[in-house]
């Protein structure tokens, strides 16, 4: 059991072989561990991480868009709600972080494309 560095809530980090890693490494890699601070709980972890985006993907714009560091990250399978998308009217909506990741635009003409 761990101790949230932000909330102080008690969780369970479940990294615990090489085989059944933490549910952190479902989100993606973009904290270095020079930035300090212990573990975050799920929900606090989700927090900082869609803060983090969020800011970044304020810095796109289309010229700089097929060149971000969003691509070149590790591909994943696992969309995360508030990260990737959002529901909305029942509908998943993709954010621009999911377009980032992508590489590329889709040509549906999509409500957050930064291409």
């Amino acid at each position: 059991m761990k101790i949230c560095s932000s909330c102080e809530s008690e969780f369970s980090c479940g990294d615990i072989s090489v085989e059944k890693k933490c549910w952190c490494n479902d989100y993606p890699p973009i904290f270095s561990l020079s930035e300090g601070g212990d573990c975050l709980c799920p929900t606090c972890f989700k927090e900082a991480c869609e803060d983090k985006i969020d800011a970044y993907v304020e810095t796109i714009n289309p010229s700089n868009a097929p060149k971000n560091k969003a691509i070149s990250l590790p591909k994943t399978n696992t969309l995360i709600e508030g990260i990737d998308y959002y529901i909305e009217n029942g509908n998943m909506v993709f954010k621009t972080w999911y377009h980032l990741k992508r590489g590329t635009c889709c040509g549906n003409n999509c409500r957050h494309c930064p291409y």
